[in-house]
């Protein structure tokens, strides 16, 4: 019993962790986007969350490198999952709040079950077409003064809306591929170093020294993104995911809230009523579709 009790409370702190971690993520790239160029920001986020995890995996876990075989789609993965997905997250924090970008980066199981269907031949029942409804309508709900009043932040949505369609088709090819054994801390790493390669000309290419400030700020940002949402928070979401993975979905939907929160606080984003009823459908919508899925 005791021990019963042990793992919920530490389940419990590791949902909270998780929720603060990954919820952070927006706000922390919005900040850092005040001193590095969307690319710049990126490459230099993963490319320090590859290192990081390559140095556990193979020097201190000794864990074998990926084979020949396994190849094929860690590119895909790291292609999908990772280049185009920030890539196009990044470049449309520049015209959006950090905590928009939370809130419809929340939708992303919703689309992954949606594109399940049509690629792993999942039946979707109609009531995960209604959820997809909702969540839809409450991005547009929170989007829509956010709009209606800033310059480009319909542009910046609709390229944060095709980052998100990559990341959920990059989810879905994950479960769809055979990884033959392989470990998912070596996958991870090595989709995370592949990413990066990826952005590195795009990177290259349009970098302006003027536009880069390699500040302490600036390497705040690039450590907290790197460590503490690359790689704590995605380990901290296996963790959850293997004691309940029906609990572990809840605690997707704290994310939206403290991305707000984080967003009005650190970068003093205003909240409206239009935000709070988006928050509200969003999160029903992930309710609903989790307890359907």
């Amino acid at each position: 019993m005791f021990t019963s009790v042990k793992n919920s409370r530490l389940s419990i702190l590791a949902g909270i962790l998780f929720a603060f971690f990954w919820g952070s993520a927006s706000t922390i790239t919005k900040y850092g986007l005040s001193y590095l160029q969307p690319w710049v920001l990126a490459v230099c986020r993963l490319m320090t969350a590859a290192i990081i995890m390559m140095a556990i995996a193979h020097l201190i876990l000794q864990y074998p490198l990926p084979q020949r075989k396994h190849w094929k789609g860690l590119i895909i993965y790291g292609l999908l999952n990772l280049s185009l997905f920030l890539g196009f997250y990044n470049y449309a924090l520049q015209f959006v709040p950090g905590g928009l970008g939370t809130l419809m980066t929340s939708t992303i199981p919703i689309f992954i079950t949606l594109f399940s269907s049509l690629w792993l031949k999942k039946k979707i029942s109609p009531v995960i077409l209604l959820c997809l409804i909702i969540c839809f309508v409450g991005v547009c709900t929170a989007a829509w003064p956010i709009i209606h009043f800033t310059k480009n932040s319909g542009f910046g949505v609709s390229i944060l809306l095709i980052g998100i369609i990559s990341n959920a088709l990059g989810a879905v090819y994950f479960v769809g591929a055979e990884w033959d054994g392989i470990n998912l801390l070596t996958i991870n790493a090595w989709q995370t170093l592949i990413g990066a390669l990826f952005l590195l000309p795009l990177c290259l290419y349009t970098y302006d020294s003027n536009l880069n400030h390699f500040t302490f700020s600036a390497m705040i940002s690039v450590g907290w993104l790197a460590i503490f949402v690359s790689i704590a928070a995605i380990l901290l979401w296996l963790f959850i995911l293997k004691q309940n993975p029906i609990r572990a979905a809840f605690w997707l939907f704290l994310c939206p809230i403290i991305g707000f929160g984080l967003a009005a606080f650190l970068l003093h984003e205003p909240s409206t009523w239009y935000t709070a009823i988006g928050i509200c459908l969003v999160i029903g919508g992930l309710y609903i579709g989790q307890k359907n899925a």
